[in-house]
């Protein structure tokens, strides 16, 4: 076992990133999952996205304290050389540098994949506050992301409204066929 050590998820995983989803899903609009999802519903998604996509896990002396993921930005063939990438730290173990690890890895397993393109749909506050702050985009900017949109007040949650951004990192330029 390496410390920390970055490796593919397995089906037992997916109780413990759910855990960690739950904290996001009950306590912030980092996500707009108003509701925490049931374990079966977790484990198709996880399913699913493995199917295609890279999906990472992240311990530290054998215990999960992160997950990063790739997934479709859309289901039709001319977005193949694009990805959509999530990714979520365990609410105690932020500034760590799992995040950055994990995104790393991410863009080194996606590229193997002839992705060139990826892009982070990021929860936005109107104005900063316990539900959320900018720290999303702050982190995908250190990672090189720029921004790319903004949706104004579409989305809903804790009885107030929040923007969400689209950022996009080029990773390479497709070759000219």
């Amino acid at each position: 076992m390496c410390i920390p050590c970055i490796r593919n998820v397995r089906k037992d995983d997916a109780e413990r990133l759910l855990e960690i989803y739950s904290y996001y899903v009950l306590n912030t609009a980092v996500t707009f999952d108003l509701s925490v999802p049931g374990i079966e519903e977790f484990e198709h998604k996880i399913k699913t996205i493995t199917q295609k996509y890279p999906y990472l896990v992240i311990e530290d002396e054998g215990a999960v304290k992160g997950y990063a993921y790739a997934s479709y930005i859309k289901e039709r063939e001319a977005y193949n050389h694009s990805c959509e990438v999530s990714i979520y730290v365990d609410s105690s173990s932020k500034k760590k540098g799992y995040g950055r690890a994990l995104y790393e890895a991410l863009e080194e397993e996606v590229r193997k994949r002839g992705i060139y393109n990826l892009y982070a749909c990021i929860s936005d506050p109107i104005v900063e506050d316990e539900y959320l702050t900018r720290d999303s985009e702050r982190f995908h900017a250190r990672m090189g992301y720029k921004l790319a949109g903004i949706f104004h007040k579409c989305g809903i949650k804790f009885n107030r409204y929040f923007n969400v951004i689209w950022m996009e990192k080029i990773l390479n330029e497709p070759p000219d066929d």
